[in-house]
């Protein structure tokens, strides 16, 4: 499975942005698509994760009411519209990609890793 994310950019305070991923090769082993996001000296967290058939979605607890992860099964992509984004959302974002079924929060759950895109907020 490759994955491919996009969308990443500057954006101010309180502005918003649309990152995609588009998933190709074996995607059918996929279950799950997530978005983990990673700033220098940290370690990479979970932001939000959505089910390929279902459409269930879990989402961290800092993003909830801001980020939106929604997808397109029939085209492969996955999106995390990012609203009232803030400063401490700067991060490199990565699309995951998990055979699990349900959505997992844990880092460690998923399988596939696309490239990462860099979202910087300014204040």
């Amino acid at each position: 499975v490759q994955l491919q994310a996009s969308g990443g950019g500057l954006v101010q305070a309180g502005g918003s942005l649309r990152l995609s991923c588009a998933a190709s090769g074996r995607t059918f082993s996929t279950n799950t698509m997530g978005w983990c996001r990673q700033t220098p000296g940290k370690e990479r967290e979970f932001v939000a994760a959505i089910n390929w058939r279902g459409g269930s979605t879990s989402y961290a607890d800092s993003v909830k009411g801001r980020f939106t992860i929604s997808r397109i099964n029939a085209k492969n992509l996955v999106y995390l519209q990012m609203n009232s984004l803030k400063p401490e959302d700067t991060a490199v974002y990565y699309c995951a990609g998990s055979r699990a079924f349900a959505a997992s929060t844990a880092i460690a759950g998923y399988d596939y890793w696309g490239q990462g895109t860099l979202v910087t907020v300014s204040s």
